[in-house]
């Protein structure tokens, strides 16, 4: 079914009246490709911004460089992540660089200052800039260079289209989400580095692979796996305090792991019911995402009713005004 608009999937209500609404569409993809679900338009590309990550840092394992460079749950999560920017994501991301002979100066990741309120804050009081190593894609672009610097290639560039490192990613990309990118819009993500578009339905059954392994070489699942298992370990190095995508990881137990992208992008991935789940936001609005993503995993992701409760009280917040009286809801409908 082809979608003129999608339909309103997130509303928030204030008192009788539904205040706010958001549109978008999401798919829930087994590992054979089939479709349990889905809403909107799926067919239509779009960028899955950071929450591909897990697949961007495919290479890292498979090539040997992490085993090389001996990293950790923590160097591998924090590949996976959207970091905070918090005194132990900037800790492992200088020592693993350190560890490969590179500073935060080879980043090519522009500054930005902390998604941490607390240590932008402290960064502002001590009237210092932000830098490179700050922005929320720095554990990304460690895992780019290490592979780079492991296969002997030039770090100069490496966030270019044309670099061997960007040329692995788009394979791989392809290879697991069984989608033909070559006539596939691709664009520059906040990072610097290409981002490619995909449906959702493509996405969603990327991440169901990576959950399982289905249809995978010998080596990849196990490179799969093992970010996953490193995503569990490590739910801080993925996001960081507060964060939607850390909690929800927590409240998993490992039955799942989530991670956002930009503009209302989500994904999760569930290996042991074979699911991989795509969302995206059409207005970009990431409390929708959240709302939504944690409907998909009350619903489906096998949680027992605690976790359920949890994962709804985090995703969907009762609102409260400044007395803190409650005074509207979060709502997920449209399915």
């Amino acid at each position: 079914m082809r979608y003129t608009h999608n339909p309103i999937l997130v509303t928030l209500t204030r008192g009788a009246i539904t205040e706010s609404v958001h549109r978008g569409a999401f798919a829930l993809v087994d590992d054979s490709g089939d479709t349990r679900l889905s809403v909107g338009d799926v067919m239509r590309p779009i960028y899955p911004r950071s929450a591909v990550k897990p697949l961007q840092a495919l290479p890292l394992v498979e090539t040997g460089a992490a085993d090389h460079w001996h990293l950790g749950d923590a160097e591998l999560a924090v590949a996976c992540g959207s970091h905070s920017g918090e005194g132990r994501h900037l800790k492992v991301i200088r020592e693993w660089l350190a560890k490969v002979g590179l500073s935060e100066e080879n980043l090519e990741c522009g500054p930005h200052f902390p998604i941490s309120d607390l240590s932008a804050s402290r960064l502002r009081e001590d009237a210092a800039s932000p830098r490179r190593i700050h922005n929320n894609c720095s554990g990304k672009h460690a895992g780019l260079l290490s592979t780079a610097v492991y296969r002997a290639e030039v770090t100069r560039g490496y966030r270019q289209r044309e670099h061997p490192v960007q040329r692995r990613v788009a394979s791989v990309i392809s290879q697991v989400s069984g989608a033909e990118l070559v006539r596939a819009p691709v664009g520059v993500d906040g990072c610097g580095i290409p981002v490619i578009g995909l449906p959702l339905q493509a996405l969603a059954r990327s991440m169901a692979r990576f959950g399982t392994g289905s249809g995978l070489e010998a080596k990849r699942r196990r490179a799969t796996q093992r970010l996953y298992q490193a995503m569990v370990r490590e739910p801080f190095m993925v996001a960081g305090t507060g964060r939607w995508t850390t909690s929800a990881i927590e409240i998993g137990g490992g039955r799942f792991v989530v991670k956002t992208g930009a503009e209302g992008v989500c994904c999760a991935i569930a290996p042991s019911l074979g699911l991989g789940i795509a969302l995206k936001i059409d207005d970009g609005a990431a409390r929708a995402a959240e709302a939504l993503m944690s409907e998909l995993l009350s619903r489906f992701a096998g949680l027992e009713e605690d976790g359920v409760a949890k994962l709804l009280a985090l995703g969907q917040p009762t609102l409260y005004n400044a007395a803190g009286e409650a005074i509207g809801l979060t709502c997920v409908t449209g399915f």
